[in-house]
């Protein structure tokens, strides 16, 4: 959907040294009643002149360009005139570290290149193409601060004990998972995370995020046990569940289907939580488009865990949190800034079963 204020269709420039992914681009876009792509540009300097005559709603952008890289162009974009942003970006270990990178910097999505036969693989990718455009000129783009320093001061880990942490996360969650992990201490309770990612981008992430912390993070390994102090990224393209074994609470990946249309699936790891540790567990549902997490956030209020979801004005896109929030899951619905401490703060409390969805605090 369209927001009220675009009684016109949304425009789009497309930025691409290669006239065939503009073709193509520019084909899979127009396809869309909702979309109009104004105008399109081989370099960041012809797009520099295009933006300011064609004021475009949305920006999707080649990393790899002549004259100035996708990069620099997106930092100029976000310090003089911050607007919705989709890289482009080939699907290989560089392109992988520079999309994060512009994900850090406030780009709000990406679109892979589809390997092999480029028509065929942009027409398969049409409808997410068009919905990522969508949920695009829906956002709130800002300009992304320098990373925290971690926090070095470990907590009373008794506090912790028998605890655990889950986030769930989709468009806009690349920073805002950052910043929450950031503010963890070393001995923070266990942490499970879901954010919706390729297979090739959960790994990159994860290592990214590990030198920027006090905690350890790692992409999630089938099997291995939760320790404190530890965050667990779950791996693109497989699905992430904890389970009660001999030796406590360990992780399973398995390879299945795509639910709500993703895996790794929100819904399906918060499921997991609330069987596995119920009242014990502390639960956040952060930005992104769709409804993935707010049936499992619900289940997880059921079960007695204190939830939380990002509030609108601090995502990038409020889609998941809001779903959950309108159906009953939310217990504290917070801005990003205040959800890292109302985490430790929750995970402190002996029990969570008493507290009632939708406080606003």
């Amino acid at each position: 959907m369209i927001r009220p204020e675009y009684t016109r269709p949304i425009k789009v420039l497309v930025v691409d040294d290669s006239a065939l992914m503009r073709q193509m681009l520019t084909t899979v876009l127009s396809s869309d009643p909702g979309i109009v792509v104004v105008d399109t540009a081989s370099d960041p300097l012809i797009a520099r002149d295009k933006i300011k005559r064609c004021a475009p709603d949305v920006i999707t952008l080649d990393i790899e360009m002549p004259r100035m890289n996708g990069l620099e162009f997106l930092r100029r974009i976000m310090t003089l005139h911050p607007m919705p942003v989709i890289m482009i970006s080939s699907l290989t270990q560089a392109g992988t570290d520079v999309t994060l990178k512009a994900l850090e910097m406030g780009a709000v999505d990406f679109i892979g290149k589809p390997l092999g036969f480029i028509t065929d693989g942009m027409e398969a990718m049409r409808d997410d193409i068009i919905a990522k455009v969508k949920a695009a000129a829906l956002s709130r783009v800002r300009v992304r601060q320098a990373p925290n320093p971690p926090k070095s001061i470990p907590l009373p880990a008794a506090s912790f004990s028998g605890r655990v942490i889950a986030i769930g996360a989709s468009t806009g969650g690349i920073p805002a998972i950052a910043s929450i992990l950031q503010d963890m201490p070393s001995n923070a309770p266990p942490i499970v995370i879901t954010q919706h990612l390729p297979e090739i981008f959960t790994a990159r992430f994860a290592e990214r995020l590990n030198t920027q912390c006090a905690i350890s993070v790692t992409e999630a390994q089938d099997g291995e046990p939760l320790l404190m102090g530890h965050a667990y990224i779950a791996p693109g393209g497989q699905m992430m569940r904890l389970a009660k074994a001999r030796q406590g609470v360990v992780i399973n990946i398995t390879q299945e289907p795509k639910v709500n249309g993703f895996c790794p699936s929100v819904d399906v790891m918060f499921d997991s939580v609330a069987e596995t540790f119920g009242p014990r567990a502390v639960g956040a549902l952060l930005t992104g488009m769709g409804q993935d997490g707010a049936r499992g956030l619900m289940r997880m209020c059921q079960a007695g865990a204190v939830t939380i979801g990002q509030d609108a004005e601090s995502c990038v896109v409020y889609g998941m949190p809001r779903a959950a929030y309108e159906m009953g899951a939310v217990t504290h619905q917070l801005p990003l800034s205040r959800i890292p401490s109302m985490l430790l703060t929750l995970c402190t409390k002996p029990s969570n079963a008493g507290d009632i969805c939708h406080v606003l605090t």
